[in-house]
Order: structure tokens, then sequence, then C-alpha cells
């Protein structure tokens, strides 16, 4: 596991233990199996651990931004576990969204990286001490808007950080296939966390059903 923290401090105790994180995903596995979620869910494994230790670096004002698969990063930020649950049992599980605390996410591929963005923006404009984490895949990270973001961030000195979870898949695209690289290169990269991972579950449910 590799990770890039610069002037980054523990400010949070995390609470959660990884059992508790496995059962939490395990009980929503279980229900989407017996058809009482309807819409499509995401689910993790495999990556406790590491996001236990980012989280105590990131503050519970700071901003966190993530994707579709977000139920972790949510549970860690402290959105309240009713609150997600409501999210996911009516079929919004890959928009979960809170304002205290401060949580977005989107099904849109790169779409939260121009909002993260524009977040670290008004936050360095407003002189405020909090950051903003942005969660992405590998193969996100390897989009020009992640490119274009990371440089304007970089260029302004903005409280922006990505942090890029490489699971070498996009759906069920081989990353360093896609690309022709062995692994991501970090060397180039200032502010960035990486780590990889190997998820227990499939891109889209839980691998007992059909899907198109």
């Amino acid at each position: 596991m590799i990770y890039y923290f610069k002037k980054l401090n523990k400010t949070r105790k995390i609470n959660i233990t990884i059992e508790e994180m496995k059962f939490f995903e395990k009980k929503i596995a279980l229900d989407y199996e017996k058809a009482k979620i309807k819409g499509p869910i995401h689910l993790s494994n495999g990556n406790e651990k590491n996001l236990i230790e980012i989280f105590s670096f990131i503050h519970k004002d700071d901003w966190v931004f993530s994707s579709w698969r977000n139920h972790y990063h949510a549970l860690l930020h402290g959105v309240k576990k009713e609150k997600i649950l409501d999210f996911i049992y009516s079929g919004k599980s890959m928009s979960i969204s809170s304002k205290k605390p401060k949580f977005f996410a989107s099904s849109i591929v790169g779409g939260v990286i121009p909002i993260a963005l524009g977040t670290s923006l008004a936050l360095k404009k407003k002189k405020s001490k909090n950051k903003v984490f942005c969660f992405v895949g590998d193969m996100t990270a390897e989009t020009g808007i992640f490119y274009e973001a990371y440089k304007y961030s970089q260029q302004k000195k903005l409280p922006l950080i990505f942090v890029v979870e490489d699971n070498n898949l996009s759906t069920n695209t081989p990353t360093d296939k896609t690309w022709s690289r062995k692994k991501f290169n970090l060397k180039f990269f200032k502010n960035v966390i990486w780590y990889k991972y190997k998820n227990f579950y499939p891109h889209h449910g839980t691998g007992k059903w059909v899907l198109f």
C-alpha cells in the first residue's frame, strides 16, 4: 500500500471496526438477494483497513466526495447508518449525500471531480482550514478530467486531496491492460493517496444474479 500525505495529521479516532463494516455490507447483500432492494448496489470488501487509516486523517468538517461504491466512505465520515440505509433501500445507493457531515456521491464516472475542485477553490477563497477529499477508482484516475482537475488544484494550491482506490478494474475491464501500465505512478503526483485492494464482490450486485 502506498500513501502520499502532505502536511496531514491524524484528526479523528475511528470508532467503527472492520467487522462492523463487513457486517453492514453483508446485511445489504443478503437483503438485495431477497429482492428487498430494488435499485443497483455496489458493495465493498477487502479495503476496510485501508479506509480506516485514511479516514483518521480526514477531519469531521472536511468535505468527502465519492462514487457509486460509497457505503464505507459514508459510514467512516459519520453519515448515520439509518440515513445510508434509507438511500440504499429506496434505490439510491449510488447517490448518498449529506450536509452534515459534508458528503456527496455520484454514479457518473468522474462526475464528482469538478465539484470537488470547485469546493476546494471556495474553501481557499474563504480562507477555510478544511480540506476536500475526492475518492476515485483507478480507471477514473486515467481520465482527462482527473488530470485537468489535478493540475489546476496544484497550480492554485487548493486543499484538494485525491484518493485513488485501485482494484485494477473498470467494471470488468482490467485497467493495466487498457492503459498498458504496471501501476499508478505516484512519483509524478502530490496530494494523492493511493491504495490497492481486491474486492470480494463484483462491480454490481452480489454475483448471484444474472445482470445485464
